[in-house]
């Protein structure tokens, strides 16, 4: 008997693709299906980066098809296609870059500036363009945690060009003050400070920027919610209550002004002693899981209090560079694909599809 398109897309109907949490047809992830006597073919397109994952899925699919009764030769294409998607409205886009992920917490101490460097290094790894705008003026981390030294150049005497570390393309007031010099500056001069360095910086066609917010619910949050096209954002805590109760006024203020909360991570959620093996929940348990619960949004992730994830980082090669294969890394790499797929799931920009129109009196 003869296969059918019904047959093929039964088959894909079964297998779920473990990043999405949904089969293939109703992700639209399936395209090109061909039918050729009993030789069947088809494309799977991935919404987000996942570069680690397309010889896995290639052979799910693969395998899945071949379960097909009668099927003879099986050819399956994976490739990946990341696009710009909706931001709040009436916010300008920025040139060069097509998605933003805000990375907050409502507290310092949380390991936030750790957890952004890492997403955007993992982001990269699994084959995305990304970028870092580190947004924390007083408090400047990313440079150090990059390993970039320097100053930025302008080629043209109006734009900087981005600095470069590990594959991503970063910005810091960092790079343009002394390491030492105290960022005395009152509200307003914050704010265009970060307008400049977002707008003001040339961009190349990245795909994600992660921007590294200060703690807090202030001046800077409440800009990057008026005037940068955010598209979403992850709040990052640790399951002590204080923090907790900090974490719950920032996913609040997002909510308020309409940025979708992509999920939360956990920091230090347990401690395994390196001597023993013994684990313990030092800070508390399960409280990042029940702030997701009760808002409805996603636990991204949870990261141990490991030595390794600060050392790493302060040497200026974070963990997913500096141990890839690890199973930090893994976790970071699982979180970027999360981000990324809740990225993809949101509507689409189409605004660079039409034309602007100019009316004129002549």
């Amino acid at each position: 008997m003869a296969i059918t398109d019904q047959d093929v897309q039964g088959a894909l109907k079964q297998l779920v693709d473990l990043n999405t949490k949904t089969d293939f047809i109703s992700s639209k992830s399936a395209k090109n299906i061909k039918v050729e006597g009993n030789n069947v073919s088809v494309d799977i397109l991935l919404g987000y980066p996942a570069k680690s994952q397309l010889e896995p899925i290639r052979k799910q699919v693969s395998d899945g098809l071949k379960k097909i009764p009668g099927v003879g030769s099986v050819t399956v294409n994976v490739s990946m296609k990341i696009v710009s998607h909706a931001v709040q409205r009436g916010v300008k886009l920025v040139p060069g870059v097509m998605n933003f992920i805000a990375v907050a917490s409502g507290k310092g101490g949380v390991g936030k500036c750790t957890t952004a460097v890492n997403l955007a290094l993992a982001l990269a790894a699994e084959g995305a363009s990304v970028g870092v705008l580190d947004a924390d003026i007083y408090g400047p981390s990313q440079p150090m945690m990059l390993g970039i030294t320097g100053r930025p150049e302008s080629k043209d005497g109006k734009m900087l060009e981005p600095m470069e570390g590990h594959g991503l393309q970063a910005m810091s007031i960092g790079f343009l003050i002394d390491t030492e010099t105290p960022m005395v500056w009152r509200g307003p001069m914050v704010t265009q400070a970060l307008e400049q360095l977002l707008n003001e910086t040339k961009w190349r066609d990245i795909d994600y920027l992660v921007v590294d917010l200060p703690p807090g619910t202030g001046d800077i949050q409440l800009t990057l919610a008026q005037r940068v096209p955010v598209t979403g954002a992850v709040i990052v805590t640790t399951p002590q209550d204080i923090a907790l109760i900090d974490a719950r006024k920032g996913l609040k203020m997002f909510e308020k002004v309409g940025i979708p909360i992509l999920g939360i991570v956990e920091n230090m959620s347990i401690h395994i002693c390196s001597k023993c093996g013994h684990e313990e929940h030092i800070f508390g348990e399960g409280g990042g899981a029940k702030m997701g619960s009760d808002y409805d949004v996603e636990m991204l992730g949870s990261l141990p209090l490991d030595i390794a994830i600060r050392r790493q980082a302060d040497s200026g090669k974070p963990t997913v560079v500096a141990d890839p294969d690890g199973r930090i890394a893994e976790i970071y790499r699982q979180i970027a694909r999360r981000v990324a797929v809740k990225i993809a799931e949101k509507q689409q920009d189409h605004s660079a599809a039409f034309p602007k129109i100019v009316v004129k009196n002549t």
